[in-house]
């Protein structure tokens, strides 16, 4: 479900920005009297213009810009602040077996853990949330346009309108659980030395990991790497049946042999949420960035 941050940053909001307009200077009578000579004034003058020259932003909009970016920080700071750290955060890094290797400023996470003489890797990427967040908006927009379209309809009167109304809630109520929650993109890949690796495409929601595909890799480089020859190869390899098409029983015993390895609903419910703390801090790191930019 989209955190309570995410729709709060969506909100419109009005925060208070400094002013950019400079004060009036009011000149006294004793301030014009004790004015120095018209040789130093010019001298004093000159070296303040070219001064305050160097240091003038090179745009209008400098300073507003840094402003809003500033008032900003501010209110993501603000809602950060009263936000504590999901249960399932906590307890899957106390009590996990995978240890967690995030890299600020990049979108992927990675989660490695070692089984007998398997090695582990599980990695998602905040660019799932920021993808599912867009069409979440445009989904709702459009189901508004629709709705208005037809209660506009000739088609439909007064009642048939309200009976539109009254079907749209319903199959919110019944089906809002579904459409709310976010599904996670896993890749998860098992390799052993010398053995090659099969490589896991799989869906992380509802605390529910939902197996897609099963890839195996005689290099378990293919399952790693992102270089364009790399890609190529894997893309060439046979990629095996769909999951949902093999044998019930065989869906069964693979989706065991993840679950023994640590792909557990545990690690369902810890990806949406640290992909959501992450997506945070990061967003905040960026405010940083360009407000110091923009100031430099």
């Amino acid at each position: 479900m989209m955190s309570l941050r995410a729709i709060a940053r969506a909100a419109p909001r009005v925060l208070a920005r400094p002013s950019t307009l400079r004060p009036a200077v009011v000149r006294t009578a004793a301030a014009t009297a004790a004015r120095p000579s018209f040789a130093i004034t010019q001298k004093a003058s000159a070296a303040f213009s070219t001064s305050a020259l160097r240091r003038a932003p090179a745009g209008e909009v400098d300073e507003e810009l840094a402003a809003k970016l500033s008032s900003e920080l501010e209110f993501e700071t603000s809602v950060k602040e009263g936000e504590t750290l999901p249960a399932s955060i906590k307890d899957f890094l106390e009590n996990g077996q995978f240890e967690l290797k995030d890299v600020p400023g990049q979108q992927d996470v990675f989660l490695t853990r070692n089984f007998g003489n398997e090695k582990i890797t599980v990695s998602f990427s905040i660019a799932d949330l920021s993808s599912f967040q867009e069409q979440n908006f445009e989904d709702d927009a459009l189901a508004d346009e629709e709705f208005e379209e037809m209660n506009d309809s000739r088609e439909h009167g007064k009642s048939g309108a309200a009976d539109l109304a009254e079907e749209a809630e319903e199959e919110d109520m019944e089906g809002g659980a579904d459409t709310d929650a976010m599904p996670c993109r896993l890749n998860i890949v098992v390799e052993k030395p010398g053995k090659g690796a099969l490589n896991v495409e799989a869906i992380a929601q509802d605390g529910t990991v939902v197996v897609e595909n099963v890839y195996y890799y005689k290099d378990a480089k293919l399952a790693h790497s992102s270089s364009p020859d790399a890609v190529h190869a894997a893309q060439d390899a046979y990629p095996g049946p769909a999951f949902g098409s093999l044998d019930e029983d065989l869906q069964i015993l693979l989706e065991r042999y993840l679950e023994e390895r640590g792909i557990t609903p545990a690690l369902a419910l810890f990806v949406p949420d640290y992909m959501d703390m992450k997506e945070q801090k990061e967003y905040l790191a960026w405010l940083e960035n360009v407000r110091g930019f923009v100031e430099a």
